[in-house]
């Protein structure tokens, strides 16, 4: 089975119009049609963002949804409203939503359901602690998530799962190639169509990026500071191509 490779850049609470030039930059570089290359920035930059990348290489994500199509919930956002706006996927379930904002992975599924029903692709985020790996139970937590997060129905049309442990998030510290390695070996085995992507994610920058591509199972990455950048981006673009 072929799968097409992602690279997702996450650019979390970063951004302002005025790095919308980075945006435009990556979509005028010429990058590979054999790598899908998404954006997902804050909110605020979304309908921007749509129009500076208009007729390049990248797609367009949001950071997060609400489960509801529409109502009383002030400072939130539908998925209807992210595919308005332009998105084609949307994060759902990072790390740093369930723990800044107590999402549970119930929570994760009844978002993922409004993402498919707004046509909206998925990616959900699985990963454990430093405390969790050390106990060792990395896999118990990942396959919790996994089945908690994954509502009936997802396949590689709708659905994209990226392993992120948290304690490599944001620090410069990467799991060894075996750790990731297994990790994916048990995503693969657990999901739910054997042609959904898995993404690794956790400190990914243009220097350590060619060694992870050739870890078994791994089809791309979710990149957080490292995307804000066209240069680094498109480097990281590049490695995946040449995985």
């Amino acid at each position: 089975m072929t799968i097409t490779k992602l690279a997702a850049g996450n650019w979390k609470m970063n951004g302002s119009l005025k790095q919308l030039g980075e945006a435009k930059a990556l979509a005028a570089a010429h990058l590979s049609p054999t790598v899908e290359v998404l954006l997902c920035p804050p909110a605020t930059l979304l309908a921007q963002m749509a129009h500076v990348i208009q007729g390049g290489g990248v797609q367009l994500g949001g950071q997060d949804c609400h489960a509801a199509p529409k109502g009383a919930h002030t400072g939130d956002i539908s998925a209807s409203m992210l595919f308005d706006a332009g998105a084609s996927f949307v994060i759902l379930g990072h790390s740093e939503r369930r723990a800044d904002h107590g999402e549970t992975s119930l929570d994760v599924a009844d978002k993922v359901e409004a993402a498919w029903d707004s046509g909206l692709v998925a990616i959900i985020c699985v990963g454990e602690t430093e405390a969790q790996r050390d106990a060792g139970e990395t896999l118990a937590v990942i396959g919790a998530q996994l089945t908690g997060s994954l509502p009936h129905g997802a396949n590689a049309d709708n659905t994209v799962i990226a392993y992120e442990p948290v304690w490599a998030i944001g620090t410069g510290r990467t799991p060894t190639d075996a750790q990731i390695a297994e990790v994916h070996a048990f995503l693969r085995t657990n999901a739910p169509d054997a042609g959904v992507r898995l993404l690794y994610g956790g400190s990914v920058n243009p220097g350590n990026a060619a060694a992870i591509f050739t870890i078994d199972n791994v089809d791309g990455a979710l990149v957080g500071g490292a995307s804000l950048k066209a240069e680094d981006f498109t480097q990281i673009v590049t490695a995946l191509e040449n995985s």
